[in-house]
């Protein structure tokens, strides 16, 4: 069963571990969304504890994403019956490997893109009548192929830039999301010091049609809100275009010396969309 499409709240989704409730409303002051973890945030011996508090500690559904663990494993399916008596109802699903692991319930679910198999399958998983959205993780991926490092600061391995075989993740998950017109969230920066690296980031995500980028510290989510955010200038451009296409029918036309077509206007659209998501 197919489910209606899917937007997030704002571009910084924060998360938080779910055996934590006291930092529930903290991290959902701090952030568009909160990613409530039942996953790698939570010990084996608090998965339990950890379902008890998310039924017990509601807060907003409509900024609320439940991870629960892998499909095939006794959490997985204890997760589901913990999100089922809560009001939440969109999924964050970890290591998604084929379209038939998201089957088993019909709950709006982001696919979560980390190993070798999901990222061979994205395609196929994208194509799932409940997934609304995809993300990609680079550690567990990495971790996936034997390697060490997902990036090439090979001194402190999460800085520096993404090795090839995560920016070629990274560019699948984006292109099969923009291909299915699914929501895309980009992974999280691990080195929470490393601010001009999440910046540099999340400027490229932008770049790339990104809807969202996942973060995990609270610190975080606010450059990652800014970067998402357009200029002033860049916003006034764009109004200026969709106004002056007006007149033109759809047709291609000149703004101060720029030609405007049809892969503009979608740009500026884009621009306006952004704007009011970050508002």
């Amino acid at each position: 069963m197919a489910v209606e499409s899917w937007t997030p709240a704002g571009p910084a989704l924060l998360f938080c571990p779910a055996d934590r409730p006291e930092r529930y409303l903290k991290a959902l002051d701090r952030a568009d969304m909160v990613i409530l973890d039942l996953e790698d945030a939570v010990a084996p011996v608090n998965k339990a504890a950890a379902r008890e508090a998310l039924i017990a500690n509601p807060i907003a559904a409509d900024r609320v994403i439940v991870r629960v663990n892998p499909a095939g494993t006794d959490d997985h399916e204890l997760d589901l019956a913990a999100v089922q008596a809560t009001p939440y109802r969109v999924l964050m699903q970890a290591k998604v490997e084929d379209p038939s692991q998201l089957a088993a319930h019909h709950l709006p679910t982001i696919a979560l893109i980390e190993t070798p198999k999901g990222a061979l399958r994205v395609e196929e998983i994208v194509a799932a009548p409940n997934c609304v959205g995809l993300m990609w993780g680079a550690e567990d991926l990495v971790a996936g192929l034997g390697g060490t490092s997902s990036r090439f600061g090979d001194d402190e391995p999460y800085a520096g830039e993404y090795r090839d075989v995560a920016r070629h993740v990274r560019s699948r998950v984006r292109l099969a999301a923009g291909a299915y017109g699914k929501a895309a969230i980009d992974a999280v920066h691990i080195d929470i010091a490393d601010v001009d690296g999440l910046v540099a980031e999340v400027r490229d995500a932008v770049a790339l049609g990104y809807t969202a980028t996942a973060c995990i510290h609270p610190s975080q989510a606010a450059h990652i809100r800014e970067g998402y955010a357009p200029a002033a200038e860049t916003v006034e451009w764009a109004r200026r275009v969709l106004e002056t296409a007006v007149d033109y029918d759809g047709g291609v036309f000149a703004l101060d010396g720029q030609m405007i077509d049809g892969p503009v206007l979608a740009q500026a659209r884009a621009v306006m969309s952004r704007a009011g998501a970050t508002r």
